[in-house]
């Protein structure tokens, strides 16, 4: 599996923010049709809400790839 960190500077980014900032899609609405797929998951559970917002500490995984959302040092 391979994984990614990224660093949240901010309270919170939108789910489908975040999958474009990480680099697993081009766009916003990219990363909202990648959520509304089904494919999409934070801390395990499956996530349907596109603009779900993310914190620091959450994990969201995509495929075999995972997004470790830590807070800016």
């Amino acid at each position: 599996m391979q994984t990614i960190d990224f660093e949240l500077d901010r309270d919170f980014v939108e789910l489908n923010q975040l999958l474009k900032l990480a680099g697993l899609c081009d766009s916003g609405g990219a990363g909202k049709q990648l959520v509304a797929s089904g494919a999409v998951s934070v801390d395990g559970v499956r996530e349907e809400r596109k603009t779900a917002k993310i914190r620091a500490g959450q994990r969201v995984r995509v495929d075999d790839i995972e997004i470790r959302v830590m807070a800016a040092s």
